[in-house]
């Protein structure tokens, strides 16, 4: 669902936001809702009612945030969302259209299983998943819930898988190896291209070479 009131401001400095000017967002997609509740505080004299909303953004290449609005009115919910899943952004390690490894997220009553899937399988989950999996531009992966079947245990579930992804760097340094020693071929194949892709379009060469290294043997 696309938000018509996207605040876009530029707060803070987080080099990990990596959020465009002039309305630029860094190349983001229009926020999509996940779900909307409506909750009731009571009060003297009756109850007042207000309205949350659970909202994703990515830029379908490898971002993505969640956030977490209240209001007392429905738009103003989802724009207070929007804005904090603009400052959750995070980098989601990936191998072409999927992802890196299989992890699985927790968070309360939340569990959430996520596999690396082969090219033109699609996106095997429904839900807040699906949703979040998609702005973050992850294609093919195979996902199941585990847990709670509440949207907001399932979303916040699927982020913490997601942050909790590793490079094959990062785990070839720590465990002393090759990340071809671990890593199927064709998944790490297509991280490293992907990493080349990624540096090569800032004309960094030398952050494409550190951050494929020890994935060679």
């Amino acid at each position: 669902m696309a938000n018509g009131n996207n605040n876009r401001d530029n707060r803070g400095n987080n080099p990990r936001d990596a959020r465009g000017r002039d309305g630029d967002d860094g190349g983001l997609r229009e926020s999509r809702v996940i779900t909307i509740n409506r909750v009731a505080k009571v009060v003297k004299g009756g109850r007042r009612f207000s309205f949350t909303a659970l909202v994703v953004i990515g830029d379908g290449n490898g971002r993505v945030g969640l956030g977490y609005g209240k209001a007392k009115e429905v738009p103003l919910a989802i724009q207070k969302g929007t804005e904090e899943a603009k400052r959750n952004l995070f980098e989601v390690p990936m191998a072409g259209s999927t992802i890196i490894h299989p992890v699985l997220g927790t968070t309360g009553g939340g569990k959430v299983l996520m596999k690396p899937a082969a090219a033109g399988t699609g996106v095997i989950a429904g839900g807040a998943a699906r949703v979040i999996l998609e702005e973050a531009g992850v294609h093919d992966v195979l996902c199941k819930s585990l847990g709670s079947a509440n949207h907001i245990n399932v979303a916040r579930a699927t982020i913490a898988g997601l942050k909790s992804l590793q490079r094959p760097d990062e785990i070839a340094a720590r465990r002393g190896l090759h990340a071809d020693e671990f890593v199927p071929k064709g998944l790490l194949n297509a991280y490293n291209e992907r990493v080349k892709q990624s540096a090569g379009g800032a004309g960094n060469e030398e952050a494409a070479e550190a951050a494929t290294t020890g994935a060679s043997s």
